[in-house]
């Protein structure tokens, strides 16, 4: 009678594994606004716009590796190849995603966000979404995850 009590309360279904990173990716993205934050009220004041550039990107893209790495640390999960690209392609258009929708927001112009991704003009910030790609492929992989990209799990049986 008990059994059929709880039975009614199971628990939700857990979590997908590739939705799980989108949590590493919310702190991501609440590091990369307290960056903005930085560079603007504090970087760019000191050192001027182009290197105030370089060092914010510079930061964020240690943030987003410490944040990678500690995630791919922790995480109980093993990502094959595949996942991790696949994570590694969702953490990018998130953010490019999130970057577009915020300029708009601010009434930025579009030719203004597609122009932080000139390297040709000294622009670097396009080694923020090359980090976001390469880092679980990075993390996953040496912390064991990552099977060959066949689709089996790593280290999972035959």
């Amino acid at each position: 009678m008990f059994s059929q009590f709880t039975r009614s309360f199971d628990l939700p279904a857990p979590v997908p594994k590739l939705l799980r990173p989108l949590g590493a990716w919310a702190a991501m993205a609440v590091l990369a606004v307290a960056n903005g934050v930085l560079r603007e009220l504090a970087i760019v004041p000191r050192i001027g716009e182009y290197a105030g550039h370089v060092v914010s990107t510079g930061l964020l893209v240690g943030a987003i590796l410490a944040v990678a790495y500690a995630y791919f640390a922790r995480t109980p999960d093993a990502y094959t190849t595949r996942e991790l690209a696949a994570i590694g392609v969702g953490w990018t258009v998130l953010t490019v995603g999130f970057e577009f929708l915020v300029g708009y927001a601010e009434g930025t112009p579009v030719s203004v966000t597609l122009g932080q991704y000139d390297v040709l003009a000294g622009q670097v910030w396009i080694l923020v979404p090359l980090t976001l790609v390469a880092a679980p492929l990075l993390f996953g992989r040496s912390r064991g995850a990552g099977g060959g990209g066949d689709g089996a799990a790593a280290g999972g049986a035959e």
